[in-house]
């Protein structure tokens, strides 16, 4: 009941004074409405390039020529000779299938229109291992590989920019570094990934970019791709690759002249290059809290001096200092809390527009609001109250009842 009745004089006191309670309130509103906001951004953000990566394909690894420290000289590149090994089941059980590629870019053209797009060269088992499907036309096949055919496979980004259309252009001929090349199909769309735009692309067969176009040494491929059985056997398949590369290229352990990264690698730096922006996001947006709850320390003062006499009175009719510091403690905590209400459904709101927008831009994001994001800045911007709250309740109950009844 004193609760209640603490809550109902606190509601009093504020709408007493409308304009400067909903100014005070104003500062929570923002602080809270960033901080929903910046965390609901943050989460879509991890969300669509952690969804992106996996998009790659299934169970990948990356292998490249090299190793992070970079200290090894004389370093062999990967060729044709160690995917073939690697795609052994013999010697890799738990590896299901490896696509070699090399890539470089390369200008393509159409009539007037011209761009730059990624242009690789893959096997037949590429499209597979990296889960690309075709919108139309058919797939780079062995015969392709032989022949060293002029066809290719472009991405929905190339065909927009070449053509204005996704549908209809197969048969189309384009030309590559000045050389003609037949579309043979498009690929459906995947958006962004760890290596740039994944439909920014164009692909050709293998010996045809080999010879033709990025002119690498007969053997020499820049990555290998390579597809495990399943998720569970991808640390298993990285092992027998690495122990494959190790024995053709002579290495020995802790000198490798290649690295392995799996997805899982790739998930993990880009959950915690997000994870450290959001929080940096969010801290910025936390200083507006803190703000707010100046302001509320700010307003509190000016109440306990404007209410120095109902202070006094109220203390001379038998009010104990408990019942004076609830009452001011009450207030505060209204002013924060109610701020963080209107924050929350401000910050879901603009999360929403930020999402409609990306939307609007084709970009891949859609802000998540979680509940422990609402959580967190309903209990923040409470305790904000609480805390900027206690001073001027406590400077309000110390108050002598005579020297209080004296204030004028």
């Amino acid at each position: 009941m004193i609760v209640l009745q603490s809550i109902i004089e606190a509601l009093q006191s504020l709408t007493a004074n409308k304009l400067r309670s909903a100014l005070t309130i104003l500062g929570i509103v923002i602080g809270v409405a960033a901080v929903i906001a910046m965390l609901a951004v943050g989460n879509g953000a991890q969300a669509a390039i952690t969804g992106s990566i996996s998009g790659i394909g299934t169970n990948l690894l990356f292998v490249f020529t090299g190793n992070l420290e970079g200290n090894i000289r004389n370093a062999k590149p990967l060729t044709l000779g160690d995917v073939d090994a690697i795609k052994d089941a013999f010697q890799a059980p738990h590896v299901a299938n490896a696509a070699p590629a090399i890539q470089a870019d390369r200008e393509v053209s159409f009539g007037g229109e011209r761009t730059r797009p990624t242009l690789i060269g893959i096997t037949p088992e590429y499209l597979e291992v990296r889960n690309f499907k075709l919108s139309e036309g058919e797939p780079i096949n062995e015969t392709h590989i032989l022949e060293r055919a002029s066809v290719a496979l472009i991405g929905t980004e190339v065909a927009d920019k070449l053509f204005g259309t996704r549908e209809g252009i197969t048969g189309q001929v384009i030309r590559i570094e000045g050389q003609p090349f037949r579309i043979l199909g498009v690929l459906e769309s995947k958006g962004g990934g760890a290596f740039g735009s994944q439909d920014n692309v164009v692909m050709v067969p293998f010996s045809t970019a080999q010879e033709r176009l990025i002119r690498r040494s007969r053997e020499r491929v820049d990555i290998i791709f390579v597809q495990a059985v399943d998720a569970n056997s991808v640390p298993l398949a990285a092992e027998e690759v690495a122990q494959i590369l190790r024995q053709r290229h002579r290495t020995e352990v802790g000198a490798d002249d290649f690295t392995i990264f799996t997805q899982q690698d790739f998930i993990s730096t880009a959950r915690q290059i997000t994870s450290v922006l959001t929080i940096f996001l969010g801290g910025i947006a936390a200083i507006s809290l803190l703000v707010g709850g100046i302001g509320i320390m700010n307003i509190m003062l000016v109440s306990v001096t404007e209410r120095t006499r109902e202070i006094g009175l109220r203390k001379a009719l038998g009010a104990r200092k408990r019942d004076i510091l609830i009452q001011f403690l009450t207030e505060s905590s209204l002013l924060s809390l109610i701020g963080g209400l209107i924050g929350i459904a401000l910050g879901w709101l603009i999360a929403f527009v930020v999402g409609q927008i990306a939307a609007a831009n084709n970009t891949e994001l859609t802000p998540v609001v979680g509940i422990d994001a609402i959580l967190l800045a309903t209990l923040f911007s409470t305790a904000v109250g609480l805390f900027f709250g206690i001073y001027p309740a406590s400077r309000a109950a110390n108050l002598e009842p005579v020297e209080a009844l004296r204030y004028e």
